[in-house]
């Protein structure tokens, strides 16, 4: 022991009146710093007091005290070690002086729809945290907490404190904790069902003696070898439910592991009684077939929630762990070297291999292949990939070597963008499941209330039957039905959209997907291939063509929207600098080059940019030039008049015609809605079939247009992939964003179609409808089940093995029916 002045932990020097304590053996102990005082209040906290009885010398310093899970919790506060796994979100714009950080994480020890919604009520709870939620079907929790009120360590320890595991989320360790998760109900089960067996040849034993006549000894004999055989299987198989249920007490709550415990506590504690007493009936038999059935049901239930959530997490194993790297010597020599994934920067140039994934987004400097993208958008065919174009993180090369300049890495890269979108939609909750968890939170305790009456009214009235109704009657029970009706089917069906190539990125989208009225897509990039090609230039004024062109890819720089990409890439100047420019959204561009103003846009836009006698001559020259047909036209202007026009053509995506015959199939009412010329528009709304169709619409008009039909009662469902499409979508009840669209349109939308096949949005809107079906069976079937299941076992109608029976089948039935939506494809 440390002695006067001495600090108790380190043996350094105390400073003068230090203020760091604790209480050791019942007696306070002076520490000489605060790193001291945190180290030796864990170890006392955590039970490990004998450290300080056996240790020989004093430490030399706080970290080797700590014991190694407390010391690596605190690793994950390390700004290297969350570089990997956290992102930062900056300062919130109603509260700056917030430091948001957003982290996945992976918990153990959920075993019921119960224990996510403990951990979500405890964890949102602590100060600093800004959201905790938690997806049931993957144990995967999104957490949102500001780091200057809370650090990620302490959240984890508080986690750790109600008794689950969490960190941080991994592909390779989600693996190998379902491989964990797996054999250790395999080991339970087993054990469970030789006890079974045993158990249950003594039992027919017993019941036949009492028909026949049995000799007391005999009898005596059979109980203790039941005894003997049920006990590991309550102490070691049924475990999980113990704990489960001591955890929930602790915490005040009342999970529905509780009445299963009570259950299977009561039968064996009255049978322990009946043996050494030799009075009463034994439930041995009971208690392990029960015990077996809970056991196979959650493995069953493990499995297809793993099932599940597989086709999810694939989508993060994309990523190979290293690739090559090219560097350049001194000498100008280009060398390769293996390099971890995570330690790329922009600007790397990698060498991909056939057979290889593509490590991060970049573009192409050398080579020419076939890119496999069928695991991000759904597509089986590989797409042809040659220099100059860009690939995405996660596809894989197939035919020839690529040399790629990278441009995006780890979690800027689009790859990683999906994975955050659909964890947000996985763990964002529909309406409809808020409603079944607020239900479930307080049927177990009316269970349990309902419970205590049957036993008092039976003791009351036949004590003999009392113990075994009530036990039938906590047995019986099933509040996870109702919790998992819902996220249950909408994982399922989440997962088997993702593998169609349709992200859903929100909770409600499938939901209210299902009810949509009204379907509206734009025409450019969501009709067509959006894959612009500039087909025409009609020059007016005395500059050469090639002028003309770079003035207006000048203008266009930066932009996002097809046109400014098709006359770009007719331009291979180097880049003219603009000033004072604007870009007036859905209408043209503003800018100034060498002193003069240009203008580039729509008809409208450029006549409102002219003084009226420059409109007249502009009137005339669109009667001379516009070319009737489906040719998308814009206008180069500067303050003297028109400049020049440009013609572009756009092929429509094979699927459009197709797609929008099974959306209008549905009984759903489908409208075109664009800003390009009117010509344009028709000839491309005959094509598909579309009756209802605008031309030159500016995002404002769009957005009225879908308020109207809002107001008229319709639920209407806007697709679109440019940045003006951006309002619109967002005033939508369901938004969808083409997967080759503008960021900005994707960030405002509840799906995102990857694949860009208008079928599989028609099968979107046919799988939502299938899920919100099932998603009422099973709600039905669970209300059903429990509302004729709870009055039989209160009448005595049900013995606990078939209790046990319909508990058990009841959530099977309903992730049964879930997991429709995967296989039935």
């Amino acid at each position: 022991m440390s002695q006067a002045g001495q600090c108790f932990h380190c043996g350094l020097p105390n400073p003068p009146d230090s203020p760091y304590r604790i209480t050791y053996q019942g007696k306070p102990r002076t520490l000489c710093c605060k790193g001291c005082e945190a180290v030796a209040q864990a170890i006392i906290d955590n039970h490990l007091e004998d450290f300080y009885r056996y240790r020989t010398e004093p430490s030399a310093n706080t970290q080797d005290l700590i014991p190694d899970a407390l010391q690596q919790i605190e690793l994950y506060d390390r700004p290297e070690m969350q570089r990997r796994f956290v992102r930062n979100l900056g300062n919130s714009a109603d509260k700056p002086q917030e430091e948001r950080k957003q982290a996945s994480l992976i918990l153990e020890g959920i075993v019921c729809a119960a224990c996510v919604w403990l951990n979500e009520k405890y964890v949102s709870s602590l100060p600093g945290v800004i959201r905790f939620q938690i997806n049931y079907s993957t144990h995967r929790a999104s957490l949102v907490w500001d780091n200057s009120q809370i650090h990620l360590s302490d959240i984890l320890k508080a986690i750790s404190a109600i008794g689950y595991i969490a960190h941080p989320f991994d592909a390779d360790k989600l693996e190998s904790l379902y491989n964990k998760e797996k054999k250790q109900a395999l080991y339970r089960i087993a054990v469970a069902g030789i006890g079974m067996m045993q158990v249950m040849m003594f039992a027919v034993a017993l019941y036949s003696g009492h028909f026949h006549g049995l000799d007391n000894n005999l009898q005596t004999l059979f109980r203790w070898s039941s005894l003997l055989f049920a006990t590991p299987v309550v102490f070691y198989s049924a475990r999980p439910f113990f704990t489960a249920a001591w955890r929930d007490l602790k915490r005040f709550q009342a999970g529905m592991d509780v009445p299963v415990s009570l259950a299977i506590g009561l039968a064996y504690v009255a049978s322990v009684y009946a043996t050494l007493t030799r009075q009463g009936e034994v439930y041995f038999d009971s208690v392990t077939m029960f015990t077996l059935f809970l056991l196979s049901a959650r493995y069953l239930e493990m499995q297809a929630r793993h099932k599940s959530g597989r086709i999810a997490e694939n989508l993060v194993k994309l990523i190979p762990a290293m690739t090559t790297r090219l560097i350049q010597d001194e000498q100008g020599i280009i060398h390769q070297e293996q390099v971890a994934v995570a330690d790329l920067q922009p600007g790397d140039q990698v060498l991909v291999k056939p057979g290889e994934t593509i490590p991060a987004d970049g573009c192409i400097i050398k080579g020419q292949s076939q890119v496999d993208e069928s695991l991000l958008s759904g597509e089986s065919l590989p797409v042809e990939k040659q220099t100059g174009d860009k690939v995405i993180a996660g596809t894989v090369n197939s035919l020839s070597p690529l040399t790629i300049r990278l441009q995006k890495v780890g979690a800027d890269t689009v790859l990683s963008a999906i994975q955050q979108l659909l964890e947000r939609a996985q763990n964002e909750k529909p309406r409809v499941a808020r409603i079944a968890d607020q239900i479930a939170a307080w049927f177990v305790g009316f269970v349990l209330l309902l419970a205590l009456l049957t036993a008092v009214y039976w003791y009351l009235h036949a004590p003999d039957k009392a113990f075994w109704i009530t036990l039938s009657m906590l047995v019986v029970t099933c509040p996870c039905a109702l919790s998992l009706a819902t996220p249950a089917a909408m994982t399922a069906a989440s997962a088997s959209l993702t593998r169609l190539g349709v992200l859903v990125t929100r909770g409600h989208a499938l939901e209210t997907l299902a009810k949509i009225t009204h379907i509206v897509f734009d025409k450019t990039g969501t009709l067509t291939e959006g894959v612009l090609q500039q087909t025409g230039l009609q020059n007016f004024s005395r500059l050469s063509d090639q002028r003309i062109q770079q003035i207006a890819c000048a203008l266009e720089q930066g932009a996002e929207h097809p046109v400014a990409r098709a006359i770009c890439a007719r331009d291979h100047s180097e880049p003219t600098r603009v000033n004072a420019h604007e870009i007036i959204s859905a209408q043209g561009i503003r800018g100034s080059i060498d002193g003069q103003t240009y203008y580039l846009g729509s008809e409208e836009f450029i006549r409102d940019c002219l003084a009226e006698r420059q409109q007249e001559t502009f009137a005339d020259t669109i009667k001379a030039q516009v070319d009737h047909t489906h040719q998308s036209i814009i206008y180069l202007a500067d303050t003297a008049g028109v400049l020049a026009q440009f013609s572009f053509s756009d092929q429509l995506r094979p699927s459009a015609q197709a797609g929008i015959d099974a959306i209008k199939a549905m009984g759903i009412e489908v409208l075109l809605l664009s800003g390009d010329n009117p010509h344009s528009v028709a000839w491309h709304a005959r094509q598909t079939g579309i009756s209802d169709f605008q031309a030159r619409m500016q995002p404002a008009d769009k957005l009225a247009r879908v308020k109207q039909l809002q107001q008229q009662g319709g639920i209407v469902a806007m697709v679109g992939d440019g940045v003006n499409d951006a309002p619109v979508l967002a005033g939508a009840q369901v938004s969808i964003a083409m997967g080759s669209g503008a960021h900005i349109a994707q960030a405002h939308a509840d799906m995102i179609l990857l694949s860009g096949d208008l079928n599989h949005l028609a099968q979107g809107i046919q799988k939502a409808r299938e899920t919100t079906r099932i998603i009422k069976q099973n709600l039905i079937w669970a209300v059903c089940y429990n509302s004729i299941a709870i009055p039989l076992a209160m009448l005595g109608w049900v013995a606990p093995w078939m209790a046990a029976i319909g508990m058990s089948g009841s959530s099977l039935v309903v992730v049964a029916n879930a997991l429709r939506l995967i296989d039935n494809e």
